[in-house]
């Protein structure tokens, strides 16, 4: 198994196909196979390359929460690149990957050839019940484990329609879940989701990024839409893709429109650099 060192944490990554990379992050609650139907596609003129964040194995899962932050997961995605020998690459994130995306983008414009933003934002509105959500959800798994701790979250209102669309997907996402680590899952929870700057805060540097953004929201994840909007509204390069009748985990409940969506965005950001 390949391994990037990040601040003293093992971080496990793959890498398939070839060309211009793209780095997949995966959201709370995925990890590096979330993006399988994405690496298949476009492993096929890209170089794929997807990983695990710290807290979820194969990568070390630090018992220190000050070991998880947006901050670090920053400084991951470049320690990946590093790793894998990657001077810039297209990042693609969804959800805390979304985040996670955005934020490196920001940090190093000159490793992004571009940023997918995808169902980024929730908890920038009604913070105070996204705290108690994620304290709660935090306090629920290191009691039962993940499996009952977790219940509820997964067939949340934001996830509903991977469900109804794919309930074979859905099953798939539920086991892949609930292995993840319970101390990982939880110090993430407050470490990273519940310390991060909502995207409202980030105004000032979304007015500065120059790097090409495509912000992805489901139609029916309310949390992410109005932040997807104040996105593009203050990104100078960037372009805003609604997704009808879907929710949050957009990569798997649309993978052929989503798979297209970022051939298409890359491909035309490769055409721009290169002429």
């Amino acid at each position: 198994m390949p391994y990037a060192i990040s601040g003293g944490v093992n971080l496990f990554y793959e890498s398939t196909g070839s060309g211009p990379a793209i780095v997949f992050v995966h959201e709370f609650a995925g990890d590096y196979r979330s993006w399988e139907s994405q690496v298949r596609y476009l492993s096929r003129r890209f170089r794929c390359v997807t990983f695990n964040a710290r807290g979820y194995p194969p990568s070390d899962v630090p018992d220190d929460i000050e070991q998880y932050s947006h901050a670090h997961a920053v400084t991951d995605i470049a320690n990946v690149m590093r790793a894998a020998n990657i001077a810039s690459a297209h990042i693609v994130g969804l959800s805390m990957g979304g985040y996670a995306a955005l934020n490196f983008a920001i940090a190093h414009p000159d490793k992004a050839r571009s940023v997918v933003v995808t169902a980024a934002g929730h908890g920038s509105d009604d913070r105070e019940q996204f705290l108690r959500d994620c304290d709660a959800l935090a306090e629920k798994i290191l009691s039962v484990g993940m499996e009952e701790g977790t219940a509820d979250y997964a067939n949340g209102r934001t996830r509903c329609r991977l469900k109804e669309k794919d309930p074979r997907g859905f099953d798939e996402f539920l086991r892949c879940f609930i292995e993840h680590s319970a101390l990982g899952t939880a110090l993430t929870a407050r470490g990273f989701q519940m310390r991060r700057p909502t995207i409202y805060e980030l105004e000032t540097a979304l007015r500065r990024l120059t790097v090409p953004a495509l912000i992805v929201a489901g139609d029916d994840d309310e949390p992410c839409l109005a932040p997807a909007l104040f996105m593009k509204r203050m990104i100078p390069d960037a372009q805003l893709w609604i997704v009808p009748h879907t929710t949050h985990q957009i990569n798997l409940e649309e993978p052929d429109a989503f798979n297209r969506a970022v051939l298409d965005f890359a491909t035309d950001v490769e055409r721009r650099t290169q002429g």
